[in-house]
């Protein structure tokens, strides 16, 4: 077969891209045929460990993964709340859909879904629905009958986990073509003298590590105010950087914490490993549904740290950490209870034993790379 994956952006930095990128590179090295088309905005510099497969046109930009993968990013022309604006992926879609036995499509991606509708691709489409569009309300007025086209014209529609696409308000009425496939990820691999290196930073301090960009829906004010009921043998890293990090310092400052709190700002891949490796825990303070899953609680877990996260409603965020298991989950927007989870986890060696390997295995049953192609090529393999 011959597979597309349709969405989002280049170079990979969220987590939507990061799914396609892993089944692109995950399928192609299965030997089937995966190309991944994404948006590239105007001056957007490629990663510097991909320069040398890139090939470039006046219309895009292609990266080999291999015999049986490749990269394309078509040009945009800007970016509004959230999505790409590229004619130049209306046009490559009409040359090229044909070409594919299955077109993946990931949601929410309204450029992605108006490429395809303007294809009038006569194939197999497996819509990939990683969220609800929340946030977005004026786009969404205008999406939702393109929005109501793709889910109905899908053959199957895969979500990140149960609880999501089960309670969805856009997928209630097609429960019968739905299923789950957990994101799943190679695991994080980090040297234990780096890890060494950052411990010896913070010496005789428990560190309390989450990482994501400074925006509201992240909860780090919570997370930060948490912080002032913590010890001061304990210290939180905020690893990332946004539109937040000043009322962030100014938080930290008025609350008292210089001393328990660290903004570290953008961490670049090469450094995140040592901080997995060094932190006790992992935080997820997210507190709304726009955290549909949270890809860096795994990456956690799969270096055997436990984590503690919220129960955001209708949200998969608590079903990725499994409360009692992999760590705790507790209630969103509620700093005492997430100090306590954090100081629970942490202040006796046998909960922290116990948490720590539970979050291993939780790891291994469900989120690692090689299930998640298993059970997409699964998909793919099921038929009417």
């Amino acid at each position: 077969m011959k597979v597309l994956q349709l969405g989002k952006f280049y170079p990979i930095r969220g987590g939507v891209e990061k799914v396609m990128w892993d089944i692109t590179f995950g399928l192609a090295e299965r030997g089937i045929q995966c190309d991944m088309l994404c948006a590239v905005l105007p001056g957007e510099k490629v990663d510097e460990e991909h320069q040398a497969f890139i090939t470039e046109t006046k219309e895009t930009l292609e990266l080999n993964l291999g015999p049986y993968g490749r990269v394309i990013g078509v040009r945009a022309i800007t970016k509004k709340a959230g999505t790409m604006v590229s004619f130049s992926m209306v046009r490559w879609m009409l040359q090229h859909a044909k070409e594919y036995d299955i077109i993946h499509i990931h949601h929410p991606d309204p450029m992605a879904a108006l490429a395809l509708w303007h294809t009038r691709y006569k194939g197999r489409v497996i819509l990939h629905w990683h969220s609800d569009i929340l946030r977005q309300k004026l786009l969404l007025a205008f999406y939702v009958p393109l929005q109501s086209w793709l889910i109905n014209r899908a053959e199957r529609i895969i979500g990140t986990t149960p609880v999501y696409i089960r309670e969805s308000p856009y997928l209630s009425h097609v429960q019968d073509k739905v299923t789950y496939v957990p994101i799943g990820i190679q695991p994080v691999i980090y040297a234990p003298w780096e890890a060494d290196e950052v411990r010896a930073r913070y010496p005789g301090r428990k560190i309390v590590f989450a990482l994501g960009r400074l925006v509201p829906y992240k909860g780090f004010h919570i997370l930060v105010e948490a912080a002032s009921l913590l010890g001061p043998e304990y210290i939180v890293l905020i690893g990332g950087k946004g539109p937040l990090q000043e009322a962030l310092e100014k938080q930290i400052e008025a609350l008292g914490v210089q001393d328990r709190v660290r903004l570290l700002g953008y961490l670049s891949s090469d450094e995140l490993p040592a901080m997995f490796g060094a932190c006790d825990v992992y935080v997820m303070s997210s507190d709304q549904k726009t955290e549909a899953f949270g890809i860096v609680q795994i990456e956690a877990m799969s270096c055997g740290k436990p984590v503690v996260s919220t129960r955001i409603p209708h949200s998969g965020v608590s079903w990725v950490n499994k409360d009692g298991e992999s760590g705790l989950n507790v209630p969103p927007d509620d700093p005492k209870n997430l100090a306590f989870a954090i100081k629970r986890i942490c202040d006796s060696e046998q909960n922290y034993k116990k948490f720590a390997a539970g979050a291993m295995k939780r790891y291994e049953e469900l989120f690692t790379s090689r299930q998640m192609i298993d059970k997409i090529i699964n998909v793919y393999e099921q038929t009417d």
